[in-house]
């Protein structure tokens, strides 16, 4: 059975908005290390459209980006995604799937199915698998930016603490702090 690993970029005040983490070659290659650990990525709808209206535009060379976002692009055109929709069920970008039935049966069997891990990048839909108790371990890109406004991360809650152990911290040159942690049992 894989891990799920819930891997997320968020400012010093807990917000997660894409735009204000650091995007630079670095941070970049941090996540495509993380993708190439991975089995599989999972993603809510929202951010599988956020995702698919320009990664895959960057893989294609249809998009002009530097060689660390391109290499990324490439790997995650090819890496196989999972989305959760309840109001969606086609999904043509090259190797996705939609999670039916059950969301933690789902998500489980996912994990299973996955010996490698699955990489799970949504916010919310991280708050519902928690929830779950299906989340092994958690990768935030820390960022040393206090943007004042939501979304935030856990911001639908949670029903009490997760206590988390440190596995490691990796500062990078930009300010941001790579930090790992694993579920405590």
């Amino acid at each position: 059975m894989g891990l799920l690993t819930f891997s997320l970029n968020v400012t010093l005040d807990g917000c997660v908005d894409h735009q204000e983490g650091i995007a630079d070659d670095e941070t970049h290659a941090y996540y495509t290390r993380l993708l190439d650990e991975a089995g599989a990525m999972l993603w809510g709808r929202t951010t599988y459209e956020l995702m698919e209206a320009y990664w895959p535009a960057v893989a294609r060379g249809d998009e002009d980006a530097p060689p660390a976002l391109r290499e990324w692009a490439v790997k995650l055109d090819a890496k196989p995604k999972h989305v959760v929709s309840s109001t969606r069920s086609d999904f043509p970008w090259s190797n996705s799937h939609r999670i039916d039935g059950d969301l933690g049966t789902a998500v489980q069997e996912l994990k299973d199915a996955t010996p490698a891990g699955v990489l799970l990048g949504s916010g919310r839909l991280a708050t519902e698998l928690d929830r779950l108790d299906l989340i092994d371990e958690y990768r935030f890109l820390v960022h040393p930016r206090i943007a004042g406004h939501g979304p935030t991360l856990y911001q639908g809650g949670l029903p009490s603490t997760r206590r988390l152990e440190l596995v490691s911290v990796e500062p990078l040159r930009c300010g941001a702090v790579a930090m790992h942690h694993r579920r405590g049992r």
